[in-house]
Parts: structure tokens; C-alpha cells; sequence
């Protein structure tokens, strides 16, 4: 079995296996996964100030083959399972070309924040995740299936785009300040790029001192979009202010809901939510439905039009999936409530029942587990 984990670059020995790609600012693999590393790699890591990396120990176990064995599901249960499903609305996918494509764009803006053609790098992305919208009128996402690369900075920027251009959808509003907040989204962190890496990297939480340091990291990405007089006013100011908080808690400003511009408190919400549901070297993940109860919990820091417009975008639990109910039955979901995300209509694959976890009485203490 393959085990991951991080280790500082001053900490690497002869021998230790890499378990990420490292590349230079034109994307070009210097190190490919799965290197031993030696002294001379080691001292290119050290060179190019790479404060941290991951190393694999261990080796794949080999797959027993598998025959999948479909459960018989009784004719009653069939039945009503046809009876009773309503598919999901129409969801974003990107397909893989389309994945490859963002995140090998979003790679290179976050290596070269200085270059003359990061704004039209950055609409390039924009137009391929508007396309994906707009080629089967998606109004969900499917928060399971998100995933565009296995690299944290780049897989969330690319989520928290997708979801915040859904959510503006949602709320009606017009296409071009869809794309604007797209555009937003995969930028929203770009200011992360101007953080010293051993704080960046760090395997660990940060002490006060240098979590002080990563809160600039919102004005860094407002500065650096300032500096370009192809992008607005509104998507900078939602650069700067995606960590802004309805209560007046949230950084670098301290303003309130009346001070925060209209696609910050949209780019908040996405930005919370894919931040619980990935695992980073300091923190597990939260699972998805214990995101979706975090997110609707904060009603004093997320914006409340916000917050609604995502749980009403969000497909939990996909129409045709199973699940195990808290009494211990499987279920198939066949349709989705848009005003409780966690609480579908399911069907009994043993016994038939048809559970509306969100409006029958009965049900109240039905949970998916």
C-alpha cells in the first residue's frame, strides 16, 4: 500500500520517492511523480525554494479481480423507484480535454502572475467553464464529481469558480457578471503566490505570526489585479474581500455585509464550502454532508441570498445513487428536494417504501447515514 505525506525540503533523504510533479513557470516537468530523489534533486528543490513536498512510501497492492454482483431488487421496489424518479437538473461537466485544458491555464497564471498574457489566459479558462455551462443550461453542480487536478491551489480556484458562476446563475443574474465572477474565482487566491512557501507549504497549522502573514494574501491579489487595467473594478474589490464576513469578522477589511461587494459574498460561500471538503496536510476533510450543515450554520458570516442560491445549486446526493438510511436500510434516491439538499426522496431497495425525507412527518427521524 502507497502512503503519502509531506516532508520540508531541508528534511528529504537519498532514495525518498516523489509523489507530485515539479515544474517551472513555462509547466515543463523537472521532476517527474514517482523520482527517487539524490542529492543533486535535492539541491535543485533547495534552489528553487521549494519549501516542502510530498513523498510516497510503499508499493501498490495488486488488485484482486473483482465480479461485481448486482443485488436483486424486489419487483415492488423497481417499481416504485421508476414511479417516483425525477432526474437531477442539468449539472456542469467538464469534460477531460476541458479539465486538462483549465488546469494547465490555471497552472501557468499562478506561476506567472507578471506576464502580458495572464488576462487573456484568464478569460481563455473563463470562456472553456462558461461553455461547460452553457452546453447542456446547467443549474447544479454535482459536488461530488468536482475535481480538475490532484494540486490544492489549482483544483480549489477552478471549484470555487465553477460553483460561484452556478450560484450567479441561480440568482438570475446577467451573463456578463457570470463570467466576471468566474473570472474572479480562479483569481480569488492568486495573491498566494506572493507568500513566502515555508508558510505557504507548511505541513502544519500556522502560529498567529504567520497566519497574520497568509491573511495578506487577499490585498496581494488585489494589488496584483490592479496593476492590469483589463479586469474591473468589482472583480478586484471581490479578490480583496472574499474573506470578508457579514458580522464585521472576517479579514483584511473588517467591514460589514453593507461594505461587501455583491460577487465577494458569492465567491465567500463557494470559497467555505471547497475549503471543509479538501484535505490539506494540517486538517482531514469534512464530508460533504457535514460541509453543507457547516455552511448552513453560518448564517451570521455568509450571506444569506448566497448561501440559498448554493444549497438550492448543490446535488448532494445524485438521483440513481444509493444510500444507507439511518435505520439501516439501502436506498436509491430518485429525487431531489431544491429546498433541502439533504434530505432527498428515496426508495427501499428491500422493502419498497418510498421515504420524502423533507416533507413526510413520518420521516423526521430518517437520516441518510
Amino acid at each position: 500500500m502507497i502512503r503519502r505525506f509531506f516532508v520540508r525540503t531541508r528534511s528529504l533523504e537519498e532514495g525518498m520517492r516523489i509523489d507530485q510533479n515539479i515544474k517551472d513557470r513555462m509547466d515543463r516537468v523537472l521532476i517527474a511523480r514517482g523520482t527517487p530523489l539524490n542529492d543533486y534533486l535535492i539541491e535543485s528543490l533547495k534552489k528553487l525554494e521549494i519549501g516542502g513536498v510530498y513523498i510516497q512510501e510503499g508499493e501498490e497492492d495488486p488488485e484482486p479481480e473483482q465480479v461485481e454482483v448486482e443485488k436483486p431488487i424486489p419487483a415492488a421496489a423497481k417499481n416504485n423507484i421508476s414511479k417516483h424518479r425525477a432526474p437531477d437538473p442539468s449539472k456542469v461537466k467538464l469534460t477531460e480535454s476541458v479539465k486538462k485544458r483549465v488546469s494547465e491555464g490555471i497552472q501557468y497564471l499562478y506561476n506567472n502572475s507578471d506576464s502580458e498574457k495572464f488576462a487573456n489566459t484568464t478569460s481563455n479558462i473563463t470562456n472553456n467553464l462558461m461553455k461547460a455551462i452553457q452546453d447542456n443550461d446547467a443549474i447544479a453542480v454535482d459536488i461530488n464529481a468536482l475535481k480538475t487536478s490532484d494540486e490544492y491551489t489549482f483544483k480549489h480556484s477552478v471549484d470555487v469558480a465553477t460553483m460561484s458562476m452556478i450560484i450567479a446563475k441561480k440568482q438570475g443574474l446577467k451573463q456578463a457578471d457570470i463570467y466576471n465572477i468566474g473570472i474572479a474565482g480562479l483569481l480569488h487566491d492568486m495573491g498566494k503566490s506572493k507568500i513566502p512557501l515555508e508558510i505557504l507549504n507548511k505541513p502544519a497549522r500556522l502560529n498567529d505570526e504567520e497566519f497574520a502573514i497568509m491573511k495578506k494574501h487577499s490585498i496581494f491579489g488585489y494589488e496584483i489585479l490592479k496593476e492590469k487595467n483589463e479586469f474591473s473594478t468589482a472583480i478586484s474589490l471581490a479578490v480583496l474581500q472574499h474573506h470578508e464576513k457579514m458580522n464585521g469578522k472576517g479579514y483584511p477589511l473588517g467591514v460589514t455585509s453593507e461594505k461587501i461587494c455583491p460577487y465577494a459574498k458569492i465567491l465567500s460561500v463557494a470559497d467555505v464550502y471547497d475549503a471543509l471538503v479538501t484535505e490539506r496536510p494540517y486538517k482531514k476533510s469534512f464530508s460533504q454532508r457535514t460541509a453543507v450543515e457547516m455552511i448552513m450554520s453560518m448564517t451570521e458570516e455568509l450571506d444569506i441570498t448566497a448561501m440559498k442560491s448554493f444549497l438550492n445549486s448543490v446535488i448532494l446526493y445524485p438521483v440513481d445513487s444509493d444510500v444507507l438510511l439511518s435505520t439501516g436500510e439501502e436506498a436509491r434516491v430518485v429525487k431531489n428536494n431544491p429546498d433541502s439538499v439533504l434530505r432527498p426522496v428515496v426508495v427501499g431497495l428491500t422493502t419498497g417504501q418510498v421515504y420524502d425525507l423533507a416533507n413526510d412527518l413520518e420521516c423526521a427521524k430518517i437520516v441518510i447515514q
